[in-house]
């Protein structure tokens, strides 16, 4: 069995956390998406019948897909086992950053570097508060939701014993992120004396509710699921960049690191969760996922125009300034290249499966410009 260092190989960049809706009034134990998308007394691919160990098919075929563990050597590898808490040190240099420059493009633009020159600082300590803050509500309030119902085996899709045990390890890897990055941006907070300016909601968690309730009942349980899949799979350019950019402080970038060393594993893991997903659906399940999907990748990557637009005001522009600012950093062309190339791994995941050979959904997939 390989080691984790060839999953990092396989996957080069790694990705972020991944995404799901909020659902109350429901337990996660109870949790069966894949049972809500199933007719009444049909019966389930469900635990009774996991896939057989060793090489079988391809998903989609006669057979089952195959599991080989991507955490074979978690124990010694993962950050919530190895890693110290990384903390800001009064030694660090006065001239490092709170993140890189490079990619916060609006920290560069004429309209606010014309402000004050404090400022730029500033926006860059909020760029790392908005990314803390999303990876905190991400990995708690939202992947360990789907990553529990792995875990139990109540997600209602036939898995591997193996594959179900390794999803608690991704469970306490996600929690451990939410852990340091509340508190690095407590740290940041005290040191800096700048408080974060930051939404109610992240507004992933508003995108994936508006699509959830454009859709019937009985495709919304695969929308999160799909979501989840989704955005485990997307590649960060900021995960593999900011540690390499010695410009920023040191406890910054080693929380970064470590949460991509640990996503590199993550998304190893549902790259193949994708395919015992989709052999679990029926023809028709097959389509509603394809169409649904270019909607869930530009749900994830699109920036958040609201909530920058907001900071913007905050910093003292004008409003027709602001929103000069977020037409030129943020243009259309600029926003389409930067997804396609986002999701060019996760896109050829599921050209694997034959997604693009049903004329409706490639055609939505050139809709929202992903091909």
């Amino acid at each position: 069995m390989p080691g984790d260092h060839h999953w990092h190989e396989q996957i080069g960049i790694h990705s972020m956390c991944g995404i799901v809706g909020l659902f109350t009034g429901c337990s996660a134990l109870t949790y069966c998406p894949r049972r809500a998308l199933t007719p009444t007394g049909t019966r389930t691919n469900g635990q009774d019948a996991p896939p057989k160990s060793g090489k079988t098919e391809e998903a989609g075929g006669p057979g089952e897909p195959s599991y080989t563990s991507p955490f074979s050597r978690w124990d010694e590898r993962a950050a919530v086992r190895r890693s110290p808490r990384r903390v800001l040190d009064d030694s660090d240099s006065p001239t490092s950053r709170y993140f890189s420059p490079d990619l916060v493009p609006v920290a560069r633009h004429r309209l606010v570097t014309g402000l004050r020159p404090e400022l730029f600082d500033e926006i860059l300590v909020q760029h790392l508060y908005r990314y803390l803050d999303f990876t905190a509500k991400l990995e708690t309030v939202v992947v360990n939701r789907t990553v529990l119902g792995i875990a139990t085996g109540s997600v209602g899709i036939g898995l591997p014993e193996d594959m179900r045990f390794d999803a608690y390890k991704i469970y306490c890897d996600e929690a451990y992120h939410a852990l340091f990055s509340v508190d690095l941006m407590r740290q940041v907070r005290e040191a800096t004396g700048i408080r974060p300016l930051l939404p109610e909601q992240p507004y992933f968690l508003r995108r994936l509710a508006e699509i959830q309730e454009s859709l019937p009942p009985e495709e919304r349980p695969l929308a999160e699921l799909l979501f989840v899949t989704v955005s485990e799979t997307l590649i960060s350019a900021s995960l593999a960049e900011l540690p390499a950019d010695g410009t920023v402080l040191p406890a910054v970038r080693e929380s970064i690191r470590d949460h991509s060393a640990d996503e590199g594993r993550h998304h190893a893991y549902f790259a193949m969760f994708l395919r015992y997903l989709w052999a679990s659906l029926d023809p028709a399940g097959r389509r509603a996922a394809a169409l649904l999907v270019p909607r869930l990748i530009t749900a994830f990557l699109q920036p958040d125009r609201d909530a920058i637009r907001g900071e913007l005001l905050a910093y003292g522009l004008g409003r027709d300034d602001a929103e000069q600012v977020l037409a030129e950093v943020y243009d259309e062309e600029t926003v389409a290249t930067h997804t396609r190339a986002t999701a060019k791994r996760t896109l050829h995941y599921f050209t694997a499966l034959d997604v693009l050979d049903d004329p409706r959904a490639k055609e939505e997939f050139h809709a929202y410009g992903l091909l």
